[in-house]
């Protein structure tokens, strides 16, 4: 009898534990109201520290009410997210409604599943040798998903004994993009990597967009 009486008294306390600590009551007035703080925090993306400048009141009030009324604060990375696109997701997804669309998306998540770079965690990442195939995926991006050929950036790979302007030229001229867009070029000593580098006379191009939202909805799309 006096087991079974511990036992129980041991499941109380283990149940009581894995309740949800409450907030103390509050002894000041809200900068605001519940709804105000959600609108300021969760739909106008502000932080903290800007609800508090806003309110002409503490951070450490603010941090007080945002737990008192349960609203979920962002992760480091979500706020950084959120800070570094204060106009909210640079992209749209536009849901194919052709024929055509429907193909032009099942082919750019399979150059994505294929070609693409999955462990960049931030980031939409793509290699190539074939403009064609590097066109179809910038295409993807801009129809399917309204991205701005002009905010994406370009890395290149070329071999030593090519010309870094010449394949600069090819890159820009075929993709219609221009040399602000790239990053240095990477040059390697030729027959370094066997028999690839005969593949391009015109080097490896890469296409990024830094958008960790985009990379992980192309991620969710993939069949991994």
């Amino acid at each position: 009898m006096l087991i079974w009486q511990r036992g129980k008294r041991e499941r109380k306390t283990v149940v009581r534990s894995l309740r949800p600590k409450k907030v103390p009551r509050p002894r000041t007035k809200a900068p605001c109201s519940e709804a105000d703080l959600r609108r300021l925090y969760l739909m106008e993306g502000l932080s903290m520290k800007d609800i508090a400048v806003r309110l002409k009141c503490s951070l450490h009030k603010v941090s007080y009410w945002m737990e008192y009324y349960t609203i979920p604060k962002r992760s480091i990375s979500e706020a950084i997210y959120v800070r570094s696109n204060p106009g909210g997701d640079p992209f749209v997804f536009h849901s194919p409604k052709t024929i055509d669309e429907a193909k032009l998306f099942g082919l750019g998540l399979g150059l994505y599943w294929g070609e693409g770079t999955k462990a960049d965690k931030n980031t939409v990442r793509l290699g190539n040798t074939d403009p064609k195939l590097i066109l179809k995926f910038i295409e993807f991006l801009e129809r399917i998903f309204g991205v701005r050929r002009a905010d994406m950036r370009f890395g290149l790979q070329v071999f030593s004994d090519m010309s870094p302007a010449t394949a600069l030229d090819f890159w820009c001229k075929n993709l219609t993009i221009t040399r602000r867009q790239f990053y240095k070029v990477t040059v390697t000593r030729s027959g370094s990597i066997g028999t690839y580098r005969k593949k391009s006379r015109y080097g490896v191009l890469t296409v990024y967009y830094h958008n960790k939202k985009l990379r992980d909805r192309l991620i969710g799309e993939v069949p991994m």
